[in-house]
């Protein structure tokens, strides 16, 4: 077999990542039913897995691969074609039919390895197609679990936005009664509609986006746009308290897009010998066996072989080799990206679950002295020690700390969910290797 032989290409692998992350072994070992506790959400991902048209689609993509796998492969096997010939002639002395079947048989032999090559080529072809469709499930499972985290995270908000929309109408009645009765001036009663309205517009803001990102998951899952069922609620979400990540050379046989674009480095590779045996020459065998049936009958046979190769068009043959070459090492390039992005996706995510699990307990503590602030103001309105302005100021400091501390927990989670994706999410490539062999 002439042409280069394929090997991984070495790759400028970190020993360890830059966030301080255990490193024993890795959540993406962990198939995704057992990071999510929420069987409602387990259920919407299966529904997706099941129904969802991009999946639907990259599996047919797989079926078209397999196909023109086996068209490749057929070129190893000798051809078989039959044919037949008839003919009717008249003439003023007679008439006269005749019928001549005929069977042939050729076969290439891969001197030089090309069709090999080539048979490989496909095969390459075919697995990164599926390592695309671990890709795409390994997305749409990381889509529907933050689409669902968000979704919780509006039921949240919304709940936030209505209790405190009650909070200041019962605000504004007792500001309403305190301006009859000559105790604060109609600039109060302005103020307490203002901050009321600030709440109802939050909570019409929160419906549009339940009703959207609903929208989204519906379609997610397959399915038209409908109510989405809930599970536990964001605070009840439990996700692994450990998150280790493995090291930086597992994503090379971890993540699927990095393995798929191996996969068609390593087939445009062997497309490199098979342009390369068309620079020498070919061999073909072939055999005919057929009967003419007339007056009399006549059989035939024959053998023969052939063998032709490039002569004024060996330049040709040069540019091919040049041509798989120069595509193979744009697919290198490609690979060599591919890696580098997963390793800063992997920092990203790392960076973000520790950060995002910094700031929800920081906006646990904000929101807590917010409350407090609220009720000590309270008392000092009605011992007459401050104005109202105070009581709405600090209130509005309350609904907003509420409000982030739900979106902090939310995008918590959501980074775990998406450190997850970054390492692999799950599959286990070692398993899967024997299964195909």
């Amino acid at each position: 077999m002439v042409g280069p032989e394929y090997s991984r290409p070495e790759v400028n692998t970190p020993e360890s990542y830059r966030s301080d992350f255990p490193s024993d072994t890795t959540i993406a070992s962990l198939p995704w039913w057992e990071m999510f506790g929420d069987t409602v959400l387990q259920n919407m991902i299966l529904t997706s897995l099941d129904n969802n048209r991009d999946l639907k689609a990259a599996t047919a993509r797989i079926k078209e691969a397999e196909a023109a796998m086996g068209v490749v492969r057929a070129d190893l096997y000798p051809r078989i074609d039959y044919a037949a010939d008839g003919s009717l002639s008249a003439t003023t002395d007679g008439s006269s039919a005749s019928l001549s079947p005929m069977l042939s048989v050729s076969y290439e032999v891969d001197l030089w390895g090309r069709i090999r090559r080539l048979n490989e080529a496909a095969l390459q072809e075919f697995l990164a197609t599926e390592e695309a469709y671990r890709a795409i499930t390994i997305t749409l499972v990381s889509a529907v679990a933050n689409g669902y985290l968000l979704l919780r995270d509006i039921d949240n908000r919304l709940l936030i936005s209505e209790s405190m929309a009650k909070t200041w109408q019962s605000n504004l009645k007792i500001v309403e009664a305190k301006h009859r009765a000559g105790i604060v001036s109609g600039v109060n009663v302005n103020q307490a509609e203002i901050q009321l309205s600030e709440a109802l517009v939050a909570i019409q803001i929160n419906e549009k986006l339940r009703s959207q990102t609903e929208n989204s998951l519906s379609i997610l899952m397959g399915l038209p746009p409908q109510n989405i069922p809930r599970g536990m609620t964001l605070q009840d979400q439990v996700f692994p308290p450990e998150l280790p990540s493995g090291l930086p050379s597992q994503l090379l046989s971890r993540r699927p897009d990095i393995r798929q674009a191996e996969r068609r480095l390593n087939a445009q590779s062997e497309r490199i010998g098979a342009a390369e045996a068309l620079k020498y020459p070919q061999l073909v065998l072939s055999a005919n066996t057929g009967a003419q049936f007339a007056n009399p009958t006549v059989g035939f046979a024959s053998l023969g072989a052939q063998l032709f190769g490039p002569l004024l068009n060996a330049k040709a043959s040069r540019r091919r080799v040049e041509i798989e070459m120069a595509r193979t090492e744009q697919l290198l390039n490609a690979y060599e990206q591919t890696y580098l992005v997963a390793l800063r996706e992997v920092e990203d995510a790392m960076v973000a679950v520790q950060k995002y699990k910094l700031e929800f307990d920081i906006r646990i503590s904000q929101m807590e002295a917010a409350n407090n602030a609220v009720k000590l103001s309270w008392i000092r309105y009605d011992s007459g020690l401050t104005n109202y302005l105070e009581i709405l100021d600090l209130q509005r400091s309350q609904f907003n700390s509420q409000l982030k501390a739900s979106q902090a927990l939310q995008l918590q989670l959501t980074s775990t969910v998406n450190l997850y994706k970054a390492l692999g999410g799950g599959w286990l490539p070692e398993l899967e290797e024997e299964e195909v062999e």
